[in-house]
């Protein structure tokens, strides 16, 4: 509950908290006397902020919150304001002086605002003991979401992969690596596999010269590549890739193919 110039931090702080696992919504004051107070349940607390605390809006609110029994937070800067007497916590967000030359506009008052809102939001993070796939459940469509809920088996390729034999010529791995668009090309040999990236062609090249023309796949191609899980979460699985932790998963005796993460640089079996 806000009201004046402050009013503005309203969005984020109720987004902050909300998204850090504290459901909150923004209530205006003047809209609270018609009819918004029926949002309010009676296990709700409200968190009033007024530079003064004097706020006349907020203070006419007060019986209502004494006879709902709601707990009342307040953030002042006056700690001896109406308003902050009246809270069950008082959290003083004074500052000696605004920003403004004029000492006018609201500034340096309503930063320290969204600093207190953002301590609330991290204090109560810490309380809940809330992670990152805490996080992530509130943030599905973002980046963060896809790596922390999405498995591997969500983001591999399965089809059309980009194959070649033991014996390709290196101008056929190369074709192939091209038209998949993948970087890579999956070179099965007997019930095992390997793989070859554009930069093992370029290292090829580096190192036979002219001779790389008759060189083939199993030349220079990597034979015991990273592997990890279809159930593993992609979060998990580019942690292993970075620090190189190979997870071996063999689902069968068949010959394990290689996915490839759609969105990640990373090479994963099944």
């Amino acid at each position: 509950m806000w009201h004046g110039k402050v009013g503005h931090n309203r969005e984020k702080i109720a987004a902050t908290l909300s998204s850090t696992g504290t459901p909150s919504f923004f209530m205006h004051p003047a809209e609270a006397y018609h009819g918004d107070l029926g949002m309010v349940a009676k296990d709700d607390i409200f968190l009033a902020i007024s530079n003064s605390g004097e706020t006349e809006e907020v203070i006419k609110l007060i019986p209502f919150i004494k006879d709902n029994r709601n707990v009342l937070i307040s953030l002042t800067g006056n700690p001896n304001s109406t308003l902050a007497k009246a809270s069950y916590s008082h959290l003083d967000i004074g500052v000696d002086a605004e920003a403004c030359p004029l000492q006018l506009a609201p500034t340096s008052s309503t930063t320290a605002t969204l600093a207190m809102g953002d301590a609330i939001a991290v204090t109560l993070m810490k309380a809940r003991n809330f992670k990152p796939e805490h996080f992530a459940r509130f943030h599905p469509g973002g980046s963060l979401g896809r790596r922390l809920l999405s498995r591997v088996e969500h983001e591999m390729v399965c089809d059309d992969l980009p194959l070649v034999s033991v014996d390709a010529e290196i101008l056929d791995v190369i074709k192939v690596i091209s038209q998949s668009g993948l970087g890579i090309a999956i070179v099965p040999h007997g019930l095992s596999w390997g793989i070859i990236t554009d930069g093992d062609v370029r290292r090829a090249i580096e190192k036979y010269g002219q001779e790389v023309f008759a060189k083939r796949a199993h030349d220079f191609m990597t034979t015991d590549p990273a592997q990890v899980s279809p159930a593993t979460r992609v979060e998990d699985a580019l942690f292993a890739m970075e620090k190189k932790v190979f997870l071996l998963y063999w689902l069968s005796k068949i010959i394990a193919f290689l996915a490839y993460l759609k969105n990640n640089t990373m090479r994963c079996c099944f």
